[in-house]
Parts: structure tokens; C-alpha cells; sequence
């Protein structure tokens, strides 16, 4: 039933990002990234494990780019079943990897209780935090491993009522749209 379930939302979610123009994706994604900077957690985190975005995710290159001087950035890197980090020296340095999405080159991370904050990126959440991948299990092995305050990051179209979990799902601290932050205690 959780997975039928979980494929409805997926389905439903993926049609809404098909009927989504280019300069939507750029301003929603713009207009989220001003709420998440707002943030204390964000503004004295000095490691931050981010993602390079796909096209139909909350577009990360530019935020990236603004943020890589001041702050340590990790990126994911598919290695097999699994994510390893790699930190983000520039996008000189980044090549196309598994799915097509840009993976950096260098340096391998592995102190993951250096990461002060996690940006996450899901294809749902919903109002609790619980969060829906696109099904592979990547950020299900990576999450447990990182202690770091986690942020899920959505369009808002991609808030579900509820996500059905099972024990290996890791809960995200908050989330965050555009339209502002959900879980904010």
C-alpha cells in the first residue's frame, strides 16, 4: 500500500512539473533560496552538504556559485548504490556522473560530523518533514550517516498532505518553498 501510495504522489508531482515554464523554475527556486538564507542555521553553518540540481529540481547552480567562497560546499557524487561527497571546488570541476546530473571531481569528504547543515532535495515532503525521493534509496543510506541539521527544499506544488514512511526514512528538521518555512519551532 506504501508504495502504490508513494507512486501516486511521485506521478501526480512529475505531471505538475511537465505543465511548469523555465522562468517559473528560476523564480520559485530564487524566491526559496531568499527564505533559507534567512535563516540562523543556515547563516553560521560553515559546511554545507547541497545537491546539483536536475532540471525539473529547485535550481542549486546559482546559489552554489553565490555561496562557494564563504562556505565549505559538499556535493553527492553516485558511486554504485550509494552517494559519497566530494567538496565543491567550481564548476570547472564538475562533469556529468550517473542520471546525468554534474558530480564534482575532487576531493573526497568524509568527515560527515563536519557538515553543519544538509539541504535536501526531495520529490515530496510534507508538513511534519518526512520526505520522498525518487525511490532509489541514495539519500535513505546517505541521511543516517550525517548528524547535521537537515532542510528539505520544494516547490511548494510538491508539499503532500502526508508521506507515508517506513523506519529507514530520516525526518527533515524543516522545509522550505517559496512561499516560506514549514516546521519553523
Amino acid at each position: 500500500m506504501n508504495q502504490s501510495k508513494k507512486q501516486q504522489i511521485r506521478k501526480a508531482i512529475s505531471e505538475r512539473k511537465k505543465a511548469l515554464k523555465e522562468n517559473s523554475f528560476i523564480d520559485f527556486s530564487s524566491k526559496l533560496f531568499i527564505h533559507l538564507e534567512s535563516l540562523l542555521v543556515f547563516q553560521n553553518a560553515k559546511t554545507i552538504l547541497l545537491y546539483h540540481s536536475l532540471k525539473d529540481e529547485v535550481r542549486t547552480h546559482a546559489f552554489i556559485e553565490k555561496w562557494k567562497n564563504e562556505k565549505l560546499i559538499i556535493l553527492p557524487v553516485v558511486n554504485g548504490e550509494d552517494l559519497i561527497l566530494k567538496k565543491y571546488n567550481g564548476s570547472s570541476e564538475l562533469r556529468a556522473g550517473a542520471y546525468g546530473i554534474q558530480e564534482p571531481t575532487g576531493e573526497l569528504f568524509s568527515d560527515y560530523n563536519k557538515i553543519d547543515l544538509a539541504i535536501i532535495p526531495g520529490v515530496s515532503f510534507d508538513k511534519v518533514g518526512n520526505r520522498l525521493g525518487r525511490g532509489k534509496g541514495y539519500y535513505d543510506r546517505l541521511l543516517p550517516k550525517i548528524r547535521a541539521f537537515k532542510i528539505g527544499i520544494c516547490f511548494a506544488f510538491q508539499l503532500s498532505e502526508e508521506i507515508p514512511t517506513e523506519t529507514h526514512d530520516t525526518k527533515m528538521n524543516l522545509v522550505v518553498t517559496e512561499n516560506g518555512i514549514l516546521n519553523e519551532k
